[in-house]
């Protein structure tokens, strides 16, 4: 979907809602680099930056993935500190460091990234800070639709033993997932995307059959669908303050819908695996 080479390798970063300056409430600890998978476990081991919250636990979890263009660092900075400071523990993975990729934007979802998402919760599901039963996958843009394809029934979510309980995608591909979700389920998006239109994911949360797909309308956990008007791709990424086109699509930062979403995956999450319900 996107050249990789140069910069528009680190404007596909962008792009995916992975750099910019994180709007979050400082945490009291740091991020820890952790190898989950190493090269004597796995031929291609998983990495990522583990952040615990204050507080006594077990406490909830979210697994975070990132987009086509990578830097998983930046997506804990921006989105990881936020989610320790509510009282979750998060684990931001690099999906291509130890692949020794650096941008799936041209070529599509690897077919062994797809069960990265339950390869972190395995992890997680061991940590004595976490408690298993209320863990939470949350992606963004190619990250999103890999939240997706992690939790709608079908033989990823059917062959894992440990399972997620919720998941959120912003502004994911919804062409290609089926729908029939195995846990509850949020999509934020906006209005004006022209990357991964919002009308897409509405036939998806309404059950409308989409791209040869067949859906049973009110089959599986629902879809909780919220569209942002006058928000494009992006939309919570500051660096986009000033608008940009990007392989002729429309990239712009919209403060109020960031805000919003905020706001909403707050709620979410507190309904979904608990934790502390409070603004930041």
């Amino acid at each position: 979907m996107m050249n990789s080479a140069g910069p528009a390798a680190l404007l596909a970063a962008l792009l995916i809602g992975s750099v910019g300056p994180a709007r979050a409430a400082d945490t009291e600890q740091p991020p820890a680099f952790v190898e989950f998978e190493s090269p004597l476990a796995s031929a291609q081991p998983l990495q990522g930056y583990l952040r615990l919250p204050d507080g006594p636990g077990p406490a909830p979890a979210v697994v975070l993935l990132h987009g086509c263009a990578g830097y998983f660092k930046q997506l804990d900075e921006r989105w990881g500190k936020r989610l320790a400071a509510w009282g979750y523990v998060t684990l931001t993975v690099d999906r291509f460091g130890p692949r020794g990729i650096t941008s799936t934007c041209a070529s599509g979802v690897p077919p062994a990234t797809v069960h990265d998402a339950y390869r972190a919760l395995h992890f997680l599901t061991r940590h004595p800070a976490v408690d298993p039963a209320r863990v939470a996958v949350m992606g963004f843009s190619q990250g999103a639709w890999l939240a997706l394809f992690s939790v709608e029934r079908g033989a990823v979510e059917r062959n894992a033993s440990e399972k997620f309980r919720a998941a959120v995608a912003f502004y994911p591909p919804c062409l290609g997932i089926q729908g029939n979700m195995t846990v509850p389920t949020l999509i934020l998006i906006g209005e004006l995307d022209d990357w991964t239109p919002a009308s897409e994911c509405r036939n998806l949360a309404d059950g409308r059959d989409d791209w040869g797909i067949s859906r049973e309308k009110g089959k599986g956990d629902r879809i909780e669908l919220i569209v942002y008007p006058g928000a494009y791709h992006g939309f919570d990424v500051p660096h986009y303050s000033t608008p940009a086109r990007l392989f002729g699509h429309h990239l712009e930062f919209n403060a109020a819908a960031r805000d919003q979403s905020v706001d909403a995956l707050r709620k979410f999450l507190y309904a979904t695996i608990g934790g502390q319900e409070r603004s930041q």
